[in-house]
């Protein structure tokens, strides 16, 4: 028996049946079941990670290479050792006085050393060029107090010594531009605007939702600081590959996206923080975008923000980046202003947080050509954020996938009252009833 049951087992794993004692997995520990269809035998792959083209806190992910001419950053010269690291301007700046002051060091002694003061030092009725001078580490410490203007009165330059006065005379010089080239670099460094760009925040989502019967895209900015930024500005571009009509594949197309440029909404007084929205109308991107093509599409939307130091006068730059996973359809931002006894009070803990709310997933095209044939959503602007709501935008999404009528088929329609007359009578019983009869119009 034991041999049979053996035997009939290896004959079902043969062909392929399974045997009654392997018990199944549970639904949820199974794996995705690959279609079988003739024309779909592999599952969807997942959506791989985008490389960022600029980082949440703002840093272009772009490494400049073979770069041949290096020269360039020799000629601004200044503005390289504003941009070296801090470990490695510090060693510069030491590294540049203790230079300045070996070199004009060893020309003291050179210049002791040919008048023989550091032979005739001892010797009465001998004039120095500098009193006290007698090793190359006393015209070291003369050339420190020389640039300095230490002055501790022990060394001392004479008058007869007119090489000792140029090379005074050249060392002031020079030493003044070396102090203020370093010192100024150092103060460059240190009040940098990036480092006031730290307090201006972004929210961590870009949202898809309906304002005004219009879709926009929109995400928020603030400000953490008392201090303002004057006339800030703010920006945004849209980064993703393109192939022209040509055949030309352009990698990383940069397309501006208006976030109020033509009606002055750019312009920000960012006191508390503020939600820019961009309509998508026909000249934005999105336009012909829905909800299933958007999660296909591979992009990133980079937001610039620029303005001035309010303390400083220095112009500042804030940037960060949405990419496509994190454009979120359907939602909206929690609000985190709210009114105190005499001041208003913003709450950041709620800055990053956004709930559902009822959005069409037909691209704003079709919501605009909707809301041209007739009011179809007079509730539109009243709609409530309860997400499990989505009686008034169904309506919608059905209408936007059925097939567009043919001019007698839809005449047909209105004639016999199908569904789509009986939705516009509906919106139509929503308007104001005409005047009574003899009343002044």
């Amino acid at each position: 028996m034991a041999g049979d049951s053996r035997i009939l087992m290896d004959h079902n794993m043969e062909i392929g049946v399974t045997p009654a004692q392997v018990k199944k997995l549970p639904k949820h520990l199974r794996e995705a079941q690959i279609s079988t269809e003739r024309t779909h035998l592999i599952s969807d792959p997942a959506k791989k990670p985008r490389q960022r083209y600029v980082q949440k806190d703002g840093k272009c992910n772009v490494h400049h290479g073979n770069v041949q001419e290096t020269y360039r950053y020799l000629s601004d010269l200044f503005t390289t050792l504003v941009d070296l690291r801090w470990r490695l301007s510090l060693f510069i700046f030491t590294l540049v006085y203790i230079v300045n002051w070996l070199f004009f060091g060893f020309l003291w002694w050179l210049i002791a050393l040919i008048r023989g003061d550091l032979v005739h030092a001892d010797e009465e009725g001998w004039t120095p060029c500098v009193e006290n001078l007698n090793s190359f580490v006393s015209a070291f410490l003369f050339s420190i107090e020389t640039e300095t203007t230490i002055g501790y009165g022990y060394r001392v330059i004479t008058e007869k010594c007119p090489e000792g006065i140029i090379l005074l005379l050249v060392q002031a010089i020079l030493g003044s531009i070396v102090n203020a080239m370093m010192v100024g670099c150092m103060f460059v460094k240190i009040s940098q605007p990036k480092n006031r760009a730290e307090t201006l925040m972004f929210s961590h989502n870009a949202v898809i939702s309906v304002r005004d019967n219009k879709m926009c895209l929109m995400f928020r900015v603030g400000d953490l600081r008392n201090s303002h930024i004057v006339e800030a500005s703010i920006r945004a571009k849209l980064i993703r590959s393109q192939q022209t009509k040509e055949g030309e594949f352009i990698p990383l197309n940069q397309t501006d996206i208006n976030i109020g440029f033509d009606t002055g909404d750019d312009r920000l007084f960012l006191v508390s923080p503020l939600i820019i929205s961009h309509e998508i109308n026909e000249r934005s991107p999105f336009w012909e975008m829905t909800l299933t093509q958007m999660e296909k599409e591979e992009f990133e939307i980079v937001v610039i923000l620029e303005g001035m130091v309010e303390a400083t006068g220095m112009t500042c730059q804030a940037r960060s980046s949405y990419l496509d996973t994190e454009v979120l359809w359907g939602y909206r931002f929690t609000p985190v202003l709210s009114l105190e006894k005499g001041f208003y009070e913003v709450d950041y803990n709620n800055f990053h947080e956004i709930y559902e709310t009822n959005t069409p997933t037909c691209s704003a095209k079709e919501l605009a050509a909707k809301l041209r044939d007739g009011p179809l959503l007079p509730q539109l602007s009243l709609l409530s954020p309860d997400p499990k709501t989505h009686s008034t935008f169904d309506a919608l999404n059905r209408l936007s996938e059925r097939d567009p009528l043919s001019p007698d088929e839809d005449k047909e329609e209105r004639d016999s009252g199908g569904d789509r007359g009986e939705t516009n009578g509906s919106a139509a019983a929503l308007e104001d009833p005409p005047l009574a009869d003899g009343l002044p119009d």
